[in-house]
């Protein structure tokens, strides 16, 4: 059997020691319980990082990942997620961040059969459907993916909007906000989609659900 799995345990206690020559008391405070400000909802590619690309420590982002950063409205582990972070955790912010290049944005595109994960690619295609003249007219492929991807974004960011109990608490106050943000895997830089939704009169009026009544 292959020994490259123990490299993860030893670099773990390596980096139990760093931490703990700069803060001795970090992983006591940290034992005592969460309070991040922030629920990241991002790829489950592996060079996306929530914690390290923001430079940010544990406990600081609640996180979730999947293919292609997906809000699908049928997902229960998702709204799981969610539900905790805004309602238990009260986040403040809520990050859809994709990435360029993705490659579950780029299968989308096509029309390969990936056996199993073509019902998780269905979700990412409508997407693709949904904005075909824009995508088709772009020539270049490579950019018509990273096209691909901050359009995947935006529709996630709207997803979230659509949430049910995300709108409940608009209704209380401005959080969460959500924002949609795409990760460059070339130079490291995250670019700001200027997307942010905090409120429930941004969406289309049949989405918004009516609490007075």
């Amino acid at each position: 059997m292959p020994e490259t799995y123990k490299e993860l345990l030893k670099g773990n206690q390596e980096w139990e020691k760093q931490v703990l020559e700069k803060m001795p008391d970090f992983f006591e405070k940290l034992s005592h319980g969460q309070s991040p400000n922030y629920l990241w909802i991002g790829c489950s590619d592996s060079r996306v990082p929530a914690t390290q690309v923001t430079n940010t420590q544990p406990g600081s982002i609640f996180v979730q990942r999947n293919i292609a950063n997906m809000v699908v409205s049928t997902d229960l582990n998702l709204l799981s997620v969610v539900y905790y972070a805004v309602k238990e955790l009260k986040v403040k912010h809520i990050i859809v961040c994709g990435h360029y290049g993705c490659g579950g944005v780029a299968a989308a595109m096509g029309n390969k059969n990936y056996g199993f994960l073509n019902k998780w690619l269905r979700h990412i295609k409508d997407v693709y459907r949904l904005h075909q003249a824009e995508l088709d007219a772009i020539e270049d492929e490579t950019q018509r993916v990273n096209r691909f991807v901050e359009i995947n974004v935006q529709e996630q960011v709207t997803n979230l909007a659509k949430v049910s109990f995300i709108q409940e608490e608009w209704e209380k106050g401005e959080f969460p906000y959500i924002h949609g943000w795409v990760y460059n895997l070339k130079d490291g830089l995250i670019k700001d989609l200027d997307l942010t939704v905090n409120s429930m009169k941004q969406l289309p009026k049949v989405y918004q659900i009516d609490y007075k009544k």
